[in-house]
């Protein structure tokens, strides 16, 4: 519980020091707005109490005019709340997903064959979402709410010490009450959390795969596991808010108690005539007062068990490490290079392996074509050599380098692949072939697609280099593998 702790508030920390200016304008709106809130039902009072004395017209006008302006101002500095929250969230969340992708895209092949591009989304987003409200308001909420918290009852105390020590009883039994509940649906919403990254990872697999499904006749079968993966989510979902439902239940019936003793004690000192109607009517507006900081800090811990769930699996991902390690920058030579494998076995994860002590050498200006039936390890041996996979025994180099004594940066930037499957962004031509580097010139752009064969077919869109590509259409299976090919020219690996 202390690490879980501990992980959350090293998390927000790190993730908030960037925007501490921000952060310190929001505490000082909400600390405004809370010293507004504690100021009215004083106003309230003096209005009933004038009223009930037979104060004037002009008085009680002014009285009402300054409990309208205030309230006004409260609303105002909500909604100012609101704003600096909002930025300070999305700022923190956008920076947490673009270090979860960059680790993710960092990470080894096998890792990514183990996951679903579904399952990726949620962690990375649906995740990250879910701590919002963490980064944007939770210590400036907490800290808020305990002040105004700890504000009502030194109000109340400085009325009358038996109500002040009453609503003290009242308000440990409250806190006691959320400390019992705060952790009790964590584990409930990391299972609902989880329902949902395996319907995602369903639905981008089935998705992706709908030709086959339909040519196939499976379509019932998918329609099957859908509703499994769905049923799946209803349990967990209905568990997770049966969960927050009785947390809610237990804050409304401790709310329950404490009206009913403000009210008591409220009328009981009446009829002694210890206290006005107006001071009344303060001591049930003050217990009213204390229902919005216990709920709201009884929201915040609900967050916070979101969050933790979230943060679980986040510091998951973010411990899964690279078993491949880089080169130490063996250079490459340049001009054409050999090829060699020697006694290379490679197998993925637990199988049995692909490739057994394979070794052969291309010479440079050399083309070999592979031939083999299916899972013999064609595509294997491209993977190997983009170093996409290290070998679990043998050799492979570039002229004498080893590859895993080079940087990953610099195989990569020697050899050139285009795989079967051609992905093209909906974007135009031009960030289609650069990968969106503005630094290619047009020109070579130009020269390339001559080469590939391609030009006609671009002066034929309606805007050239700058056509949008449809995602899905618009290209046939031919000319997104030219197009492949334009990339590994452009990209020239020698």
């Amino acid at each position: 519980m202390q690490q879980r702790q501990r992980r959350s508030a090293n998390l927000l920390v790190d993730y908030l020091r960037p925007q501490r200016r921000k952060v310190g304008l929001l505490a000082v709106v909400l600390l405004s707005s809370i010293g507004l809130q504690l100021v009215n039902p004083q106003l309230l009072r003096r209005f009933i109490d004038s009223a009930m004395q037979g104060g004037t017209t002009q008085q009680l006008t002014g009285l009402a005019l300054l409990f309208i302006a205030i309230a006004c101002g409260t609303q105002a500095l909500g909604v100012a709340a609101t704003c600096f929250s909002e930025q300070v969230g999305w700022a923190a969340t956008n920076r947490m997903r673009s270090e979860l992708a960059r680790h993710c895209l960092n990470l080894d092949m096998p890792f990514h064959q183990e996951r679903t591009p579904g399952e990726l989304i949620e962690r990375i987003d649906g995740d990250v979402t879910a701590l919002a409200n963490f980064f944007s308001q939770f210590v400036i909420r907490v800290l808020g709410n305990g002040l105004l918290l700890a504000g009502v009852l030194i109000l109340l105390f400085r009325e009358d010490w038996r109500v002040g020590a009453a609503m003290l009883l009242f308000t440990l039994l409250a806190i006691a009450v959320l400390r019992r509940s705060r952790n009790l649906s964590v584990p409930y919403v990391a299972a609902e959390r989880e329902a949902d990254a395996q319907l995602y990872g369903f639905l981008e697999e089935r998705l992706s795969g709908i030709d086959d499904i339909r040519a196939n006749g499976g379509g019932a079968y998918v329609m099957r596991r859908f509703f499994e993966r769905s049923r799946e989510i209803l349990v967990r979902g209905r568990a997770s808010s049966l969960m927050n439902i009785l947390i809610w239940a237990m804050t409304i019936s401790v709310f329950a108690l404490g009206y009913a003793l403000a009210l008591a004690l409220g009328a009981y000192l009446f009829m002694r005539h210890e206290v006005t109607l107006g001071t009344v009517f303060l001591f049930f507006q003050y217990t009213q007062m204390l229902r919005q900081p216990l709920e709201q800090l009884t929201e915040q811990l609900r967050d916070l068990q979101r969050a933790s769930a979230s943060i679980g699996r986040i510091e998951e991902l973010r411990r899964i490490t690279t078993t491949m390690v880089d080169g130490d920058g063996a250079l490459i030579p340049a001009g054409a290079l050999t090829v060699g494998f020697e006694d290379v076995v490679f197998g993925y994860g637990e199988h049995e392996p692909v490739l057994k002590q394979l070794s052969f050498e291309l010479a440079p200006g050399k083309v070999l074509g592979l031939l083999g039936r299916t899972g013999s390890g064609k595509t294997t041996l491209t993977r190997l050599l983009f170093r996409l996979y290290d070998p679990q025994s043998g050799t492979i180099h570039l002229n004498d380098t080893d590859l895993r004594t080079a940087y990953m940066a610099d195989v990569r930037q020697r050899v050139g692949i285009v795989t079967q499957d051609v992905q093209l962004f909906n974007a135009s031509v031009r960030d289609n072939l650069s990968f969106f580097d503005r630094s290619i010139s047009d020109e070579r752009l130009q020269a390339v697609l001559e080469t590939i064969g391609l030009w006609n077919w671009c002066q034929s869109l309606p805007a050239g280099l700058d056509c949008e590509l449809a995602l899905g259409g618009g290209v046939s299976a031919g000319e997104a593998q030219l197009l492949a090919f334009a990339r590994v020219f452009l990209h020239n690996p020698g």
